[in-house]
């Protein structure tokens, strides 16, 4: 008895309202209110707030005789338009959730970036590597039109197994901004680190190689300025966030000096490369030499050799500095 009558609060009737709506199924020939709230012991008061209520869960409608009570409406009716309705607000709020998940990192943006300035802009110093994580998060959920980057070992995040985490900067693109990357060319020593900046290649961010980068940078939107510590996990690092003009005008700079130097890796080729040979050419085109590019692939060196002798033939290069260079050029570096 007790889940019918949950049953029925659910489509918003109450005791009062299904005590009401059976008198009227049963009997609908009353001749007023006040005869159908002495029978049921009502005030006119709690009488009419039942009737009100009926009516707008569509469990009674008006009299077409002009009667000042309404008419029932047949429960099988009233129930499956109740849940025709209940359907069709649910489907109108899984909708507007699914606009609101593709959404977020757009709004994020928006109001972040109208937001105004921090206090004291100019330098500030960021420690802990929470505190560090977070302010990155938010730096990039607020650029608008770019991000350039300087990648380089140690890495603050790696797997257990000494693996850097991937970047994650591909859903930047996703919404539009320009995301440029230059990393160091001893970071593609980690296993699975070429491959992996091949396939952020392959979703839009603009990536090259240069050895010995000066230090790690995150500038966003050419206004902000994020220097990351050496060590995050040492709690007496700290990174430096530069929003002052001067500073900024000078680190824009340097990244775009070592932008201009380094070699591109890249996908959208219009030659075939297997993933395999992709990952070697990007470590060719690096700089590394053998005996490293054998360790990442876990191949015998000789093979390592004759790959890159045939690789070198199929590119028309001389030698393996040029075949990278060729490779890079007509976008074969894909993994």
């Amino acid at each position: 008895m007790e889940q019918t009558r949950d049953l029925w609060r659910s489509l918003g009737l109450g005791d009062d309202e299904l005590a009401v709506y059976e008198v009227l199924l049963g009997t609908p020939h009353h001749e007023d209110r006040v005869e159908i709230a002495r029978s049921l012991g009502m005030t006119r008061r709690r009488l009419d707030a039942a009737l009100t209520r009926l009516k707008v869960c569509g469990f009674v409608r008006s009299s077409s005789a002009g009667g000042s009570l309404p008419v029932a409406v047949n429960p099988t009716t009233a129930i499956r338009n109740q849940i025709h309705l209940r359907r069709a607000q649910l489907l109108d709020a899984s909708s507007e959730l699914e606009v609101l998940t593709a959404s977020v990192d757009r709004l994020a943006a928006e109001v972040l970036g109208r937001a105004a300035p921090p206090r004291g802009a100019g330098i500030e110093t960021v420690r802990g590597q929470q505190a560090i994580s977070d302010r990155v998060s938010a730096l990039l959920t607020c650029a608008q039109t770019e991000v350039s980057l300087l990648d380089r070992p140690p890495y603050a995040r790696s797997a257990p197994d000494g693996v850097p985490a991937p970047l994650a900067v591909g859903d930047l693109v996703r919404r539009g901004v320009r995301v440029r990357v230059v990393v160091d060319r001893a970071g593609l020593e980690f296993p699975g680190r070429a491959r992996g900046l091949g396939e952020l290649a392959e979703q839009g961010v603009e990536i090259r190689v240069a050895p010995d980068l000066p230090t790690k940078l995150i500038t966003v939107d050419r206004q902000v300025t994020l220097l990351p510590p050496n060590d995050v996990a040492d709690p007496s690092q700290a990174a430096v966030v530069a929003t002052d003009s001067l500073l900024s005008n000078a680190l824009v700079p340097l990244f775009e000096e070592i932008w201009e130097r380094a070699l591109p890796i890249g996908a959208g080729g219009t030659d075939a490369v297997t993933d395999e040979d992709g990952e070697l050419l990007t470590m060719l085109a690096a700089g590394l030499k053998d005996e490293a590019i054998a360790r990442r692939l876990d191949l015998h060196v000789h093979t390592v050799r004759r790959r890159i002798s045939r690789l070198m033939a199929s590119l028309s290069a001389e030698t393996r500095f040029q075949a990278g260079i060729q490779a890079a050029r007509r976008g074969r570096l894909s993994s």
